[in-house]
């Protein structure tokens, strides 16, 4: 809508003519529809805004004077014109996203090679390995096989993950996830496995250390590149990609399945304690099992407080002693003679 000024007549400026060039229209208009360049005077900038407009054209039998034209005829000749051009960048803009998703399929195909070219192609930081693994689950449409140690994930991370795995389901392809026994203690993760079960994917949990590593479509596999997770390997090639298979199938094999519940299987927590017995035995500190074996401190605790009470001891000493007593009459070694490997 057109503001309108104090005197009552609309403001052109702010539309496709000036004000200036508005007047000049009436005018000509009231003077008979026709004006020379001597009647038009200093005014010859309108005059050029209303001829490249089309509200005047060049008289065919006076070419130093200009006539007016009807708007109404104008309005119906720019109205298809407008339409036909809208029309061209409405097929304009379908062809366009064709060709960009297009060109989008071969950068990622490029993208997912890696600049090297090589096998193998090591990527530093953080976010750049998240995008481009990312990029590459986007692309999966046969198979996500990841073994993730560690505790349980944030309610954002989760989020994402359940975002982008589903996806995956959609297309047709399957997804098995292994992760350490402490994630079925967090409330994000259960929400992780509780929504990707219910859509058909496979989550379980093993409890002995594991590192992470992540197989698409059998085609790319990701390990750390680095003791400090700032790096990751993208691997190409089909024989190591085999070999962290069978690896990850062996993991699969003495896995627990893992579904939604608050409640945890008895072999599961067994399993958890006897890594805490085994590394408290060898005289590793609480805050190096906790990161271990992908717990909270408190979490840590919590446990060693509840086994206390379950054997009626007070002390790590006497729990350590009772444990190995226990396993001895199960015909299994002594749980403190173990290692973490």
């Amino acid at each position: 809508m057109r503001a309108i000024r104090d005197s009552g007549q609309a403001d052109f400026g702010s539309g496709p003519l000036s004000a200036a060039a508005h007047e000049m229209y009436l005018s000509i208009v009231r003077s008979g529809g026709r004006a020379t360049t001597e009647e038009a005077g200093t005014t010859q900038k309108e005059i050029q805004e209303l001829l490249d407009f089309g509200l005047l054209i060049h008289d065919t039998d006076d070419q130093s004077g200009v006539v007016a034209v009807d708007p109404r005829a104008l309005s119906a000749s720019l109205s298809t014109a407008w339409q036909r051009e809208a029309a061209q960048l409405l097929n304009r803009s379908a062809t366009l996203t064709a060709e960009l998703r297009e060109l989008g399929d071969v950068f990622s195909e490029l993208n997912s090679q890696g600049a090297t070219g090589g096998k193998i192609e090591y990527v530093r930081g953080k976010d750049r390995i998240n995008e481009r693994l990312a990029a590459l689950v986007d692309n999966c449409s046969q198979e996500l096989l990841t073994a993730q140690p560690g505790g349980g994930r944030t309610a954002d991370t989760v989020r994402a993950a359940i975002n982008q795995d589903l996806q995956v389901l959609r297309r047709g392809g399957i997804t098995r996830s292994i992760y350490q026994p402490s994630a079925r203690y967090s409330s994000p993760t259960l929400e992780y496995v509780e929504t990707m079960t219910d859509a058909g994917s496979e989550i379980r949990t093993l409890g002995e250390p594991f590192s992470i590593m992540i197989i698409i479509d059998r085609k790319v596999a990701v390990i750390p590149g680095s003791k400090d997770m700032t790096q990751a390997a993208f691997i190409k090639d089909q024989a190591v990609i085999d070999y962290l298979i069978n690896a990850f199938e062996s993991l699969w094999e003495r896995a627990i399945p893992f579904r939604a519940s608050r409640e945890v299987p008895p072999q599961v927590l067994s399993s958890l304690r006897q890594q805490i017995v085994r590394s408290m035995a060898q005289g590793i500190g609480h805050r190096v099992i906790a990161r271990n074996l992908g717990l909270s401190e408190r979490t840590l605790a919590r446990h060693i407080a509840e086994m206390r009470e379950d054997y009626g001891v007070d002390t790590l000493f006497q729990l350590g002693w009772k444990l190995a007593q226990e396993a001895e009459r199960a015909g299994s070694p002594d749980p403190s003679k173990n290692t973490l490997g």
